[in-house]
């Protein structure tokens, strides 16, 4: 059983419709409702479904109303027990450049896609928890990872969401939970004008679904960014240099700079898988570096840790 957020159309109703055709019984959410005696978007993807021997229901909650979606996710469990997945896709844009954003176009692209992300995720998570297994797919951006013209607010709200999959993924592991996210690039409504006829078609929603697909199935990895468009799939990490440690008589502002060649080299770049991690690394990587100095370094990692949080 699945939920799908911003499925009305774009990315979240081809991952609707995708699922279905594999066998999942779909939510199809989208706050946008019926007008002038038309199906609502989400209404006509459930309609799409059903003609297709699927099983779905619309849904018209707010992802940023906490007790909306609560209560959406209550009357899942309600009438058909379960919740396995969860695609967080639901966005809007309030592209401006960053000089002449208000704070309210700000907030707007922050409370959608992140807070609304969150709010999903959080209906779910107790169930999830309980069953032992579960999954989360957040959608990010190439903008929140690399950056974009004009995106400050949607740039912030998808980094943000790598952050939250990043300790989701942590803190689900051993629930058997497993948590996602996907970076797409394609012609939906929301990047109208930005493509050409020719790469508009190249790059529908429908080569992305795929990715999405697979970090919802029972073989999905965790914690793991997955960047697609066009039929291209491609993994996205943060990297880290090995690092290089400065003894205490030469820790300063133009020691780095005269180490920054060895600091910024990722040549040799390691894997981090949380924060803690780092912190051991640091530590580790000091005791190997320090020789004979005055300044004993901590031992202790659990009181490291503390000072740290």
């Amino acid at each position: 059983m699945a939920i799908v957020t911003g499925a009305g159309g774009g990315l979240g109703r081809s991952h609707a419709i995708a699922l279905a055709g594999r066998g999942a019984r779909v939510v199809v959410n989208d706050i946008r409702t019926s007008g002038g005696g038309e199906k609502s978007p989400a209404a006509t993807v459930v309609q799409e479904i059903e003609e297709s021997g699927g099983i779905a229901v619309a849904d018209h909650s707010d992802v940023t109303d906490a007790v909306a979606i609560q209560a959406m996710v209550d009357g899942v469990l309600a009438d058909w027990g379960r919740v396995d997945i969860l695609i967080n896709n639901a966005g809007i844009l309030r592209d401006k450049t960053f000089a002449k954003m208000g704070a309210e176009e700000f907030q707007a692209v922050l409370d959608v896609h992140l807070l609304g992300s969150k709010n999903c995720t959080q209906a779910v998570w107790a169930h999830m928890k309980e069953r032992r297994y579960g999954r989360v797919l957040m959608t990010t951006s190439a903008s929140g990872i690399y950056g974009n013209f004009g995106q400050a607010n949607y740039a912030a709200a998808k980094s943000g969401l790598v952050g939250l999959m990043n300790t989701l993924a942590i803190e689900g592991e051993r629930y058997g939970i497993r948590v996602n996210a996907l970076a797409p690039t394609a012609s939906t409504g929301m990047t109208h004008g930005l493509f050409d006829d020719q790469s508009w078609a190249a790059m529908s929603p429908d080569t992305i679904t795929p990715g999405a697909l697979f970090l919802v199935s029972s073989e999905a990895p965790t914690k793991t960014i997955l960047g697609a468009g066009g039929g291209v799939f491609a993994v996205a990490k943060m990297v880290e240099s090995a690092g290089v440690y400065l003894n205490e008589a030469s820790r300063s502002p133009e020691s780095i700079a005269e180490n920054w060649d060895a600091i910024s080299d990722v040549s040799a770049m390691v894997s981090t898988e949380s924060a803690f991690d780092q912190t051991r690394r640091y530590l580790e990587t000091a005791q190997v570096s320090q020789q004979l100095s005055d300044v004993p370094v901590p031992s202790d990692l659990s009181e490291s840790a503390k000072a740290q949080s």
